[in-house]
């Protein structure tokens, strides 16, 4: 199976070099600029590349000194963003054209040549060499295991500027072994809130207490800083949001980590997750921050699965906070608090994300029970299997509320 991953990497550029690909980059965002510009007419928007490459092209080797694989990828961001703008338009959404103003630019294999430790770039005069800064090659790093390694193969990359230095984002792929899915077709489902950043369908607790704690002392330090006003103070809001952006990128690493361990564990083949598609709108407390850590959890999982033969797929979140994981009944009702799940019908009680995360392992299996190619018949409970007709071979205590999980702090 193919398995592709992306790995950034810090560039040492000395001299005049830096000068080049800062000109090369403001130029190639000129250049998807004009495409944008020319595809949108003020009623119409074009979005074939063909179409587009011939309108187009010429006209901006004429006014950049670009090199020609650099006018075709800045064509080709061009036309998906504008792409993702038109989608919107047609749900009757609010979205305006793109404009492209943070430093990058596309490199391949024509206009970049990778190697081991270093690259070397085209920019709109010539080629620079760009040494790769590594960290310290005795840890365990996507580094050693992506770039220095002959079973992974380079195949472009996005250069980076910010906070004066440059950065290369390096794809790679690989065909690696994945192992078989297992045959039971179970799913586990995953509920993502703001008190509890994951909760799944086995009853296990990842707390968001650790990630919002941070979020605050990280916002509180910077406004400590944007009061100083000086240089110094200015230099230092930088260092905190790198700092920031690791500490949080490296916790969801792990709880991803335990999700697809939790799954492999009890034999699922799928992970659910609710559409995080319009989030924000269904979850008025929800904080930009929180929606950033949701998808960047969504995209961990998915890849980390990937490679341990489990899908990882999207479901509906409708009523998936009010519905009855046991006898079906839905009202608004059920949940009359944060935390409390409680079913004016059945009256079974439980905790009110531990019963949303199971509504979404059902609602999977539900879109695709009779499907071909091995679909799901379960969905993965802490202590028993929720079948498609709602019944919960569970002991009464997991019922009532103690529910059996162990709650990962």
């Amino acid at each position: 199976m193919e398995v592709r991953r992306t790995v950034p990497v810090k560039l040492n550029v000395v001299g005049g070099d830096a000068d080049l690909l800062r000109e090369t980059i403001h130029q190639f965002l000129h250049a998807a600029n004009y495409v944008v510009d020319a595809a949108y007419d003020g009623e119409w928007v074009e979005t074939r590349k063909s179409a587009l490459h011939e309108e187009t092209y010429a006209d901006v080797r004429d006014r950049t000194e670009l090199h020609s694989n650099h006018v075709q990828s800045a064509r080709d961001r061009a036309v998906d963003a504008l792409k993702s703008v038109v989608a919107k338009w047609s749900k009757g959404e609010s979205a305006t054209l793109p404009t492209f103003t943070t430093p990058f630019c596309e490199y391949n294999q024509r206009n970049a040549t990778f190697h081991n430790d270093h690259a070397t770039l085209a920019t709109v005069d010539g080629r620079v060499t760009v040494e790769y800064v590594f960290p310290d090659e005795n840890r365990d790093t996507p580094h050693s295991e992506y770039l220095r390694s002959d079973e992974w193969e380079t195949t472009g990359a996005t250069l980076h500027y910010r906070n004066g230095s440059f950065y290369l984002h390096v794809r790679t792929k690989a065909n690696v072994d994945v192992p078989n899915r297992p045959e039971n077709g179970t799913v586990l489902g995953v509920d993502l809130g703001i008190e509890n950043l994951a909760v799944t369908s086995t009853g296990q607790f990842w707390s968001a207490d650790e990630l919002n704690h941070w979020r605050q002392e990280y916002v509180e330090r910077r406004q400590s800083l944007q009061k100083c006003g000086t240089r110094w103070a200015h230099e230092n809001i930088q260092s905190v949001g790198r700092k920031e952006a690791g500490r949080f990128g490296q916790h969801l690493h792990c709880v991803a980590n335990e999700i697809v361990e939790e799954a492999v564990e009890t034999n699922c083949s799928h992970i659910a997750f609710e559409n995080l598609t319009g989030i924000r709108e269904r979850m008025t407390n929800l904080r930009r921050f929180h929606e950033w850590a949701f998808r960047r959890l969504y995209d961990y999982v998915s890849y980390k699965a990937e490679e341990r033969g489990i899908s990882v797929e999207q479901v509906s979140p409708n009523y998936t906070s009010q519905r009855c994981s046991t006898c079906g009944f839905t009202h608004e009702q059920n949940r009359p608090s944060q935390e409390l799940f409680c079913c004016q019908d059945c009256g079974y009680e439980n905790h009110a994300d531990y019963n949303a995360a199971k509504n979404i392992g059902l609602k999977l299996l539900r879109d695709q029970t009779g499907s071909e190619g091995g679909a799901p018949v379960g969905v993965r409970l802490n202590t028993g299997m929720l079948n498609a007709n709602g019944v919960v071979p569970v002991p009464d205590s997991v019922r009532a509320g103690v529910h059996g999980e162990s709650p990962r702090l």
